[in-house]
């Protein structure tokens, strides 16, 4: 199977805009080495919604239904792709159910992902991003009790919230301070959810009506 798969394979070096937001697309990709960043522009300003590792696809709802580009997709480590086309495409779904169900259990992961992104990023105050990120987080980190922990670096909070590594340090720093969370070695320990929901409350109230 991957040798059929494999004259599908292009390689592409670094800075290589793949495809553009808002573009007709009619092929998707399959990253078999290197790495991918997607950007989306969002109130003017050109947002990171994720970097992606080999074994991700991406790039495939445009042609499963024929809509623009959602964001652009630039190689930023020379990268290994299969391209697989529409036809090509549905032909291996209509083939093979294991590939269709892993499809299907991947896009509605990758939606709900992208959602909570979108929301975040529509967040004025870098505090509440880095907040309802880490509230986003906690529903897929591992609970003991009313704690819970979940493994996630500065540097990728960072490119969620599209900040700098010093400026979540900073706001990090004072939710340790205020008790919220306690910081381990490449993860944070939220020590109560429940404090964590009043604290985000209380930022989306002053979001929504002010100082």
């Amino acid at each position: 199977m991957n040798s059929e798969l494999e004259r599908f394979g292009r390689t592409y070096t670094v800075g290589t805009v793949l495809f553009r937001e808002g573009e007709v697309g009619e092929e998707m990709y399959v990253i078999q080495s290197g790495r991918v960043q997607l950007t989306r522009r969002i109130r003017g300003r050109e947002m990171h919604l994720g970097t992606l590792p080999p074994g991700e696809f991406f790039g495939e709802m445009a042609i499963v239904n024929n809509r623009p580009r959602t964001a652009t997709a630039t190689i930023i480590e020379e990268a290994h792709l299969l391209v697989i086309d529409g036809r090509t495409f549905e032909a291996m779904v209509r083939g093979n159910s294991e590939i269709a169900l892993r499809f299907i259990k991947k896009l509605a992961t990758r939606l709900e992902l992208s959602n909570q992104q979108v929301e975040t990023l529509l967040l004025a105050d870098l505090n509440h991003r880095v907040v309802h990120h880490l509230r986003n987080l906690a529903e897929m980190g591992d609970s003991d009790g009313m704690a819970v922990q979940v493994d996630v670096s500065i540097d990728a909070i960072g490119q969620v919230v599209n900040a700098s590594s010093a400026d979540v340090e900073v706001c990090l720093e004072r939710l340790e301070r205020a008790c919220l969370i306690k910081r381990e070695l490449g993860s944070i320990l939220i020590s109560e959810m429940g404090k964590l929901d009043e604290f985000l409350e209380f930022l989306n109230l002053k979001q929504q009506y002010g100082e």
